[in-house]
């Protein structure tokens, strides 16, 4: 019977198991749509402590009945919301602060009590033999659940003596054979072990009910569905909810005869009910072992559409976007092909299949589970929508790559989890890189890492922190602190990849997966082991290189300028050093506002790439520890070039020496008489690092030009754009650089926007003339000067051109308020929009014109 109790105040027991480690687990249910029930039992068979009693998690559910292999065993089940003892007394609030001070305290204690198991279970120890036992109670066992199948209109599972003697199948079966067999040639001590291993392990019985489901499980008209929510697979059964307890599980759903169920594994077959003909059971094994909370479900009238491309993938979805989800998926065979090539192994989790449902059912936009996926439909589109395919192809395979690092191969404690997060956004970017183009990966690598400087600033980031894991309950792993950790992980990676080079890299990952490896855990000690084994990274560079990336928060800061001296043929260059983090009370210096962490710094050599009159030269000079101000000296290759005289153009405002450390002369000048095109520091982003570079101005527009590395392009505009005074020459730059059709679309869509940044009175709005200029030279007919109807063709020139109205709509005066003439320019597109003969959809072409009027300051006369 069940008991009331108070909540304990420890868990216990090995992986938040109260004494129970899980072998195997059964999960049998039917499902009521009309009245939202789930009803039925799981067989969850442990491994047990030394004492009577193990604990379980459970909640929003009725507990009727506990079995330990066949006999009736006490249990105290305290459901987590009847547990208000240490709710704060709402009376006392009296300001903003004690009402914040309060909820986070009333969130924390919740937190802590969902931490701890719910579910004692206690049991009398038999005094027979386990091999007696087993026999007998299993025998009887079978013959029970066979009654309650037939109960719920089921069809008995037949299994073999072996089977029904050690009460499990599959891979449990074969682990319980070994470990009662023994090691042939261990001693007797060891087979007493072994032995005594075998006598606590129980086959533990629960059937309960589940009746309209708050969390993890959703009833939504005739629709079932899970959700990955953090912690909550023990809302829609009973299991231990813990990311270190592992198994395999056997699974079967009975559901009315005109829906499906799809579930985890491999899907054996489906049961006909002999007593009621309109109820069916689907029956799945999932004989990789995986924590409860990759156990998902999905019950509706689905439409299953299976991969044409010999995979073993199926596409699920409602009937009503039947028609979109046959256009997304045309590519999806490439992801999978892609990783089983780089990865050099099958798909390890049996049948794939991704189910979409409206946005309005699910909880969350990706919701993983084991060798399936629950994604909301609004990311399908039909083959007339264009501005959704790079970023559908890049989720679909982003969650294919966690089927990889995550589920199949997982963290063996909690602050590992960076680890296999990074593995998957690192196998993603493979396929971005093979895919979408090498452009496309290294301009989204170059942003991801700009976002992690600006956000590193603080313990949450910090990939492997104790401290962390524990004072925010695993909610660093989720929100903005999740995207910018998931960020980091990706670039601690890489440059990991860099200092191996890729082959040993792709080695180190072919190791992790590979079928015959013991264990489908990773710890970032056994990662670390294999960098220096597999990937030949010394020991004394892997000493320093975790502390200070994995369990350590903050990126470095340099700051650098330059100066030449003409008569050595040097380069003079000022570094800075400094740290994202912020300050600490017992931090020793500041440099420019940068906080660093000690004197260690970070390891490695960064690189300086000086492009020179006669070529490009690599200097590994600038070390990334060392004093927090430094000068370096690199000695130039290229002749100083013939002393010219230097003519002063009108339209140049500025000459550029705040732009430069200790270089007096202007800079044309100094572009005149020194060998000096343009440098660039880290050009191949082997480091994760904030990068403040100051060259003349001349140099930057050089680098414009010149540079064909889509990095260096946007950190040349990001630089242009922030110029307080604005040169002819600058405004030429980027008016040249967009209407570069061989340059990349995203890098000539930043033009567009720094070219609306610097139109102004000052500067005769000469970037808001070139943006619509550009516009119509592409878009408009030139005799009768409105725009031609839509043709969308060029897919990289489409982007740019959607860009325009926005950049256009930014453009202020001095008055703050928009120009007229870009007002008018707006209004003109949407009005005269026709996409009457275009192959393409126009709808968000639209959206790009509405949310650029959007954008507009109308001033009293335009209102």
């Amino acid at each position: 019977m069940a008991k009331a109790r108070k909540q304990k105040g420890d868990g216990g027991g090995a992986g938040g198991g109260g004494g129970a480690t899980v072998l195997h687990q059964k999960l049998c249910v039917s499902i009521d749509m009309e009245n939202q029930l789930i009803y039925g039992y799981t067989e969850i068979k442990v491994l047990l402590a030394d004492n009577d009693t193990f604990a379980l998690h459970a909640d929003n559910m009725t507990i009727r009945s506990i079995l330990v292999d066949g006999e009736t065993a006490e249990f105290d089940y305290s459901p987590y919301w009847k547990n208000e003892g240490d709710q704060p007394n709402w009376s006392s609030i009296s300001c903003l602060k004690t009402a914040a001070d309060a909820a986070c305290s009333t969130y924390t204690s919740s937190l802590n009590r969902e931490a701890v198991p719910n579910l004692i279970v206690s049991y009398e120890r038999s005094v027979k033999s386990i091999t007696e036992q087993q026999l007998e109670e299993n025998s009887e066992k079978h013959e029970e659940n066979s009654g309650r199948l037939e109960e719920h209109g089921l069809k008995p599972v037949q299994a073999s003596d072996d089977q029904i003697v050690n009460g499990c199948n599959g891979s449990a079966m074969e682990e319980q054979k070994e470990k009662e067999n023994g090691n042939e040639k261990g001693k007797e001590n060891g087979i007493e072990t072994e032995t005594e291993k075998v006598k606590n392990i129980k086959l533990v019985h629960i059937d309960y009910i589940l009746e309209k489901a708050e969390t993890s499980i959703h009833f939504v008209g005739n629709v079932l569905h899970s959700s990955s929510q953090i912690r909550r697979a023990h809302c829609w059964f009973p299991c231990i909810d813990s990311t270190t307890q592992r198994c395999p599980f056997d699974l079967e759903f009975t559901v009315s005869m005109d829906l499906i169920a799809v579930s985890n594994g491999d899907l054996l077959y489906q049961v006909l009910s002999k007593e009621d003909p309109t109820k069916k059971t689907y029956v799945y094994k999932l004989n990789t072992p995986v924590s409860a909370h990759w156990i998902s479900l999905v019950v509706g009238p689905l439409e299953v559409l299976p991969d044409g491309n010999d995979i073993s993938v199926s596409h699920i979805c409602l009937s009503p976007a039947l028609s979109k989800l046959r256009n997304t998926i045309t590519f999806f065979h490439d992801a999978y092909s892609c990783y089983e090539d780089y990865l050099s192994t099958t798909f390890p989790l049996g049948l794939y299949k991704q189910i979409f449902l409206p946005p309005e059912m699910t909880v969350l936009p990706i919701s993983l589970g084991a060798s399936t996926c629950i994604f909301s439909s609004d990311i399908l589109h039909d083959e007339k929508v264009i501005d959704q395919i790079i970023g559908t192809r890049i989720k679909l395979a982003y969650a294919l790559a966690k089927q990889w690092f995550g589920i199949y191969t997982s963290a063996e404690e909690a602050n590992d989890e960076w680890l296999l997060d990074g593995l998957a956004g690192f196998l993603t970017e493979i396929f971005i890189k093979r895919f979408l183009g090498n452009n496309e990966a290294r301009y989204r690598r170059f942003k991801a890492n700009s976002t992690v400087c600006e956000s590193d600033v603080s313990g949450a980031t910090a990939l492997s922190s104790p401290a962390a894991s524990s004072d925010l309950y695993g909610t660093q792993t989720i929100g903005s602190y999740g995207k910018v950790r998931s960020l980091k992980a990706v670039a601690v990676l890489q440059m990991l990849e860099k200092q191996m080079g890729p082959d040993s890299f792709r080695k180190i990952l072919q190791v992790i997966v590979a079928p015959n490896r013991a264990s489908r855990t990773l710890s970032t000690k056994e990662f670390r082991h294999l960098a220096n084994k597999v990937g030949n990274l010394e020991r004394p560079f892997l000493k320093e290189f975790f502390p200070r990336w994995v369990e350590s928060c903050g990126c470095p800061v340099m700051r650098l300028g330059i100066s030449y001296s003409k008569k050595r043929n040097m380069i003079e260059l000022a570094v800075s050093r400094g740290c994202t983090a912020k300050a600490t009370p017992d931090s020793d210096s500041h440099t420019n506002g940068d906080t660093r962490e000690g004197d260690a710094g970070w390891p490695g050599m960064m690189s300086v790439r000086v492009h020179e009159t006669d070529g490009a030269y690599d200097h590994p000079v600038l070390p990334m520890a060392g004093e927090a101000l430094q000068v370096i000296e690199i000695q130039c290759h290229s002749k100083v070039a013939a002393k010219r005289v230097w003519k002063s153009k009108k339209s140049t405002k500025f000459d550029g020496s705040d732009d430069n450390i200790d270089v007096s002369t202007q800079e044309n000048r100094t572009s005149i008489e020194s060998p000096l095109q343009w440098i660039r520091v880290d050009p191949e982003m082997e480091y994760l690092a904030e990068i403040h570079f100051h060259q003349p101005v001349q140099m930057w527009i050089n680098q414009l030009e010149k540079d064909k590395d889509v990095i260096s392009q946007s950190q040349a505009i990001s630089v242009l754009e922030k110029l307080p005074q604005l040169s002819s020459a600058v405004i030429n730059a980027l008016n040249n650089f967009l209407n570069d059709t061989k340059a990349f679309w995203r890098v000539r869509v930043e033009a567009a926007y720094a070219l609306a940044v610097t139109a102004s009175e000052a500067t005769d709005f000469a970037g808001l003339l070139h943006l619509v200029k550009f516009y119509k030279s592409h878009r408009f007919d030139a005799d009768i000067g409105m725009p031609r109807p839509n043709d969308f063709h060029d897919i990289p020139e489409y982007f740019v051109l959607e860009a325009i109205p926005h950049a256009v709509a930014l453009v202020r005066s001095s008055d703050k308020n928009s120009p007229k003439g870009a007002i008018e320019f707006i209004l003109q597109l949407l009005k005269y929009n026709d996409n009457n003969g275009n192959i393409y959809s126009d709808v968000y072409w639209l959206s790009a014109m509405v949310q650029a009027i959007g954008e507009l300051e109308l001033g009293q006369q335009e209102r």
